[in-house]
């Protein structure tokens, strides 16, 4: 696994990383959204970690949020966080394993319609910057059509691309 899944399987929302109690107070409020939701339709941006990846599941799917309620072995470390969510399709998913939890729509939501949000892992994992350009494409091409002809071709492409990043 990476570095960047490593820390986004193994963070969640309520860590507070400058040392201040866990869960943070940002988190409990989240709760209280949450529990005010209950027999409301929510969407959902899950995680779903794998032993080789880490993806992300958007679905426009609603579920009714049935009960929030205490997760008896809250880890951090782990990802697991104080509370388990009761959905109406017969599962319970720990808060560490969702990323965003929205009404009345999947995709976008304004501010006010976003119960709960782990905003590291939404800038980790969505919200980022891509590294696919047509510049990175262009340059791993040539790299890579280099190496299959024999020339050192990929010497001068990461050349050009420090070049460029400077």
């Amino acid at each position: 696994m990476d570095r960047r899944q490593q820390g986004a399987t193994h963070s969640t929302p309520e860590v507070d990383t400058t040392g201040g109690l866990w869960p943070s107070a940002s988190y409990t409020r989240q709760i209280a959204a949450l529990k005010a939701a209950v027999g409301k339709k929510i969407y959902l941006v899950e995680l779903k970690p794998s032993d080789i990846n880490l993806g992300i599941r958007l679905s426009n799917t609603p579920h009714e949020l049935l009960a929030v309620i205490d997760f008896p072995r809250p880890d951090p470390n782990q990802g697991l966080a104080p509370h388990l969510l009761l959905l109406d399709d017969g599962r319970g998913v720990n808060l560490g394993r969702i990323a965003r939890i929205s009404l009345n729509t999947p995709f976008s939501p304004s501010a006010p319609d976003i119960l709960y949000q782990n905003a590291s892992l939404m800038d980790t994992l969505l919200l980022r910057d891509r590294q696919l350009s047509k510049a990175f494409i262009g340059a791993r091409s040539q790299a890579l059509l280099g190496r299959l002809l024999g020339k050192p071709a990929l010497q001068q492409v990461a050349q050009q691309e420090g070049a460029e990043e400077a």
